[in-house]
């Protein structure tokens, strides 16, 4: 509960810090730059050596995929058939089909299933995720903004990822053993800075702006982020004998809210910016209910 309350005291305070403090000009992409390059490497240092691999963690990473995928192809024909602009549908794949398994996803799966859930939440998001974004990420933003995708800038985006270099890192002291305790300890308190800063940094940029335009598409990308691809990752789940831990944290990773950083992405290549922030701040807002309620199903 007291993990709980705190994702809700930072992000709150993020919320009024942006509208009533003033803050200075770049805060947040400075804490940005803290979460990406030194808390978040820490945090997978510090857990994936105490992940036991086994093939039901392959499934944490292809549902990742699943939910990238799935998006591009369902809002790829449905916004043809609405009419809607190349800029829309390109805005509804990265924001719909990549969740905030990260800034949004660690700290509540760690309220809610705890430190054993947060370390296969890393998994699905740096397997899963983290490779959407970088790799199918940018060419969907490339296509639907009518450039052409370059392999060399996906691989250079992947390999040069401090977080990636921290898993590859972390991979390789996992198949030797552990870290010395000391250095456990550090890159332990390194880690615990991500939970309250990346939520004051959703606070900060969060935004509501929906206009009668936006209803359908930001209501179509909601239902399918928060309700349907989690139900679907659950339904494959079981039809492949997933059960526990493993098949709990897939789903609860699926139903976590729109990234903030494929809004960005969608705002960096003018893909119908107003729609993506919206669904961004819409679905950040209620995926702090259907995460919980999603868990809550489970048992």
């Amino acid at each position: 509960m007291t993990s709980f309350v705190l994702l809700i005291v930072c992000l709150t305070l993020g919320v009024l810090v942006a509208r009533y403090a003033r803050p200075p000009i770049g805060l947040a992409a400075g804490l940005n730059w803290w979460l990406i390059n030194v808390a978040l490497p820490a945090m997978i240092l510090e857990l994936i050596p105490r992940v036991h691999f086994d093939l039901h963690l392959i499934y944490l990473v292809l549902s990742q995929w699943l939910v990238f995928g799935l998006a591009w192809v369902l809002f790829d024909r449905l916004g043809r058939r609405l009419n809607w602009s190349r800029e829309r549908i390109g805005a509804l794949i990265l924001v719909a089909g990549l969740g905030n398994t990260s800034f949004i996803g660690y700290p509540l799966v760690e309220a809610l299933r705890g430190r054993e859930g947060l370390a296969l939440a890393v998994v699905a998001d740096q397997g899963g995720c983290f490779i959407a974004l970088a790799a199918g990420g940018i060419v969907v933003a490339s296509l639907y903004a009518g450039q052409r995708p370059q392999a060399a800038q996906i691989v250079r985006r992947v390999a040069f990822f401090p977080p990636f270099i921290a898993l590859v890192v972390a991979t390789m002291v996992s198949v030797l053993g552990q870290w010395p305790e000391m250095i456990d300890e550090v890159l332990s308190r390194v880690a615990q800075t991500l939970t309250p800063i990346a939520l004051f940094v959703v606070g900060l940029r969060f935004h509501l702006h929906l206009g009668r335009d936006r209803v359908t598409a930001v209501g179509l990308g909601v239902a399918y982020k928060l309700l349907l691809i989690p139900a679907i990752v659950l339904g494959l789940g079981l039809l492949s004998g997933m059960r526990g831990l493993p098949l709990t944290i897939a789903v609860l990773e699926a139903a976590m809210a729109p990234m903030v950083s494929a809004a960005i992405l969608a705002d960096q290549h003018n893909l119908d910016p107003p729609v993506a922030n919206t669904l961004l701040g819409v679905g950040t807002l209620l995926g702090f209910v259907t995460v919980p309620l999603w868990n809550w199903a489970l048992g």
